[in-house]
């Protein structure tokens, strides 16, 4: 029960980003996003995923392995496509 609240916790807040991560690649627009939130963010996220490894954690694992790839997204085209951000 503990692991499926896990996988089920994990599921929500990995897919909260797909949402923003569509509107960002149709629109190309980021002013809206804080550059040093978004860069903490990821740094943030590729911990957990350390950490999650490190105690073979699989609802840890795969939640970060794609949060982290979506907020890498979203990071890159919000260092490419403001150019406040440069």
């Amino acid at each position: 029960m503990i692991t499926l609240i896990g996988y089920v916790a994990a599921a929500l807040t990995t897919i909260s980003f797909i949402p923003q991560l569509i509107q960002i690649i149709n629109t190309k627009d980021t002013k809206s996003i804080s550059l040093p939130m978004y860069i903490l963010f990821v740094i943030g996220i590729a911990l957990w995923l350390i950490y999650g490894l490190l105690r073979m954690d699989w609802p840890i694992i795969i939640a970060n392995i794609i949060t982290l790839i979506t907020a890498s997204i979203i990071l890159t085209y919000k260092i490419k496509e403001d150019p406040n951000s440069k």
